[in-house]
């Protein structure tokens, strides 16, 4: 696949149903309750049956895609930890209970899919997906994060994640990454296409001093300067600023709107890679569930320009999925709600009238 064939399939894509979304919000407003006395939640089931097509709504299979890469950046000591970090903790993804992403996605009934998109090491366990663009991008210091066909393979990989999970009959998909140093990529992404400056869209990440925030700010102005981004193409962003998880995790909400799954959104790194995708077909942001709102400062211009709202907001910023899996449990009660609660008629009482 070039630029060329991908752009046009993403141009292809179409929005939602909207006659489902309103039929589906005609019952929640006939249920034995306050109108829209679940806020939110209403209307992401809504969402959801608007991209399922169906009114009657599943959400019994759910998988964690979790995309692991390397970022060249690193280098520059933007992180409290080295690149080996990101081997260890994406071998961990294939044992149970070994990571955060593991217990949680348990809990909710997930399962949890890491893919190698770029680790740095090569990885031989069972479970994880081996879809390596490269060991790793480049510093973008010193060059473009990625090439051109890089970038490409690597958004295409993220499509054929999704391809995979409908043909494995999922429901659902949660959006997860791994990668130190990704929140440097993503807020020098962000920082770009926002049209804000780095110390807008930067925070501490895993865990940075208020120096160590600074510096990584001072690299990503500098990346910003050296690399010279067209703000007008976000692939070109992707591939001079970006990692490969944010290709492929813009690939993965392609995906979602080509096979008609929805999507749920983690963390400033799946943010990221939302924003990249809705830049270039905003019908893709139908498709999309957002889940929380990350501590990283980016994460609030993103959801408002993607026109999302967040619902859990507990100052998270775990990453591997963690915040969709935890949603995962809360769209579960919501869609019980949906299909077990009487109507008004059903125990004698008048319903609600909307103004």
């Amino acid at each position: 696949m070039n630029r060329e064939v991908l752009f046009k399939l993403i141009n292809s894509l179409n929005e939602s149903d909207k006659e489902i979304y309103n039929l589906v919000k005609k019952r929640w407003d006939c249920l034995a309750k306050p109108l829209n006395g679940l806020g939110s939640f209403e209307k992401q089931i809504c969402d959801i049956a608007a991209i399922k097509k169906n009114t009657r709504i599943k959400l019994d299979k759910k998988a964690v895609l979790i995309m692991c890469a390397d970022n060249g950046v690193v280098e520059e000591g933007i992180s409290q930890t080295g690149s080996e970090v990101t081997a260890i903790v994406s071998g961990n993804f294939t044992k149970n209970d070994a990571a955060s992403i593991n217990i949680i996605a348990g809990q909710a009934g997930a399962d949890v899919i890491p893919i190698d998109i770029g680790i740095a090491a090569d990885i031989n366990n069972d479970g994880l997906i081996n879809r390596k663009t490269a060991f790793g991008t480049r510093n973008f210091i010193k060059e473009d994060a990625m090439s051109e066909e890089e970038l490409i393979n690597a958004v295409y990989t993220g499509i054929d994640m999704v391809r995979m999970c409908c043909d494995m009959g999922y429901d659902i998909i949660g959006t997860g990454e791994m990668g130190i140093g990704n929140t440097t990529t993503s807020s020098a992404v962000c920082s770009v296409l926002l049209g804000l400056s780095p110390k807008d869209t930067t925070g501490a990440g895993a865990g940075l001093s208020k120096e160590g925030v600074q510096h990584k700010i001072n690299i990503i102005n500098k990346g910003i300067e050296l690399r010279k981004p067209d703000k007008t193409d976000p692939l070109d962003v992707v591939k001079k600023l970006g990692g490969f998880d944010i290709a492929g995790l813009c690939g993965i909400f392609i995906g979602a709107a080509l096979y008609s799954v929805p999507a749920v959104l983690d963390g400033i790194v799946t943010l990221t890679a939302a924003y990249v995708a809705c830049m270039m077909n905003p019908v893709i942001a139908d498709y999309i569930i957002a889940s929380h709102i990350s501590k990283e400062p980016a994460a609030v211009y993103i959801l408002e320009k993607i026109g999302k709202r967040g619902i859990i907001d507990a100052g998270m910023g775990l990453g591997e999925g963690t915040g969709a899996g935890m949603h995962f449990m809360l769209l579960d009660a919501a869609l019980k709600v949906y299909n077990r609660l009487p109507d008004f008629k059903g125990i004698g009482i008048e319903g609600y009238k909307c103004f």
